[in-house]
């Protein structure tokens, strides 16, 4: 298996989680849907063909502009490769519903809210360019 089949099936596997919470449904009611913003994920073993696996799925938490998800492989209790994945939501035909929208859109959070680890608050800004600092397109040909 490649890196694209882990990064598809992990889309797969967040699709199936909100259609099976009813979340799909609810948010496509109302013209929105996810988004994949960043997403970093980590390789510590192969998925041979025929080798059963499960994702695990779990939301790590939100700012006030995105969810973090943290999915895995597992294979008889043993991480086979781990990813963190930052969500946002478009509205169409426009706009950029909040995650605090969100969870009333979705019928409201009813578990504690989840605090947002310290090493995925990092992980997002390390990753966020600075404002006016993006490369130009002809930065990329030279």
């Amino acid at each position: 298996m490649n890196n694209g089949v882990y990064l598809t099936l992990l889309d797969l596997a967040r699709f199936d989680l909100m259609k099976r919470a009813n979340t799909w449904q609810l948010l496509k009611k109302q013209k929105v849907h996810p988004v994949v913003v960043q997403e970093s994920i980590t390789f510590r073993k192969s998925l041979t063909p025929w080798l059963k696996f499960q994702i695990e799925t779990k939301i790590l938490g939100w700012d006030d502009q995105a969810f973090f998800v943290g999915q895995r492989f597992v294979v008889k209790g043993e991480i086979y490769a781990e990813a963190v994945v930052k969500l946002r939501f478009l509205r169409s035909p426009k706009g950029t519903p909040t995650p605090d929208e969100i969870n009333l859109l979705a019928g409201g959070w009813s578990a504690p809210v989840p605090q947002l680890p310290d090493w995925v608050v990092q992980w997002n800004k390390s990753a966020a360019l600075p404002k006016g600092k993006e490369p130009a397109p002809s930065d990329w040909t030279k």
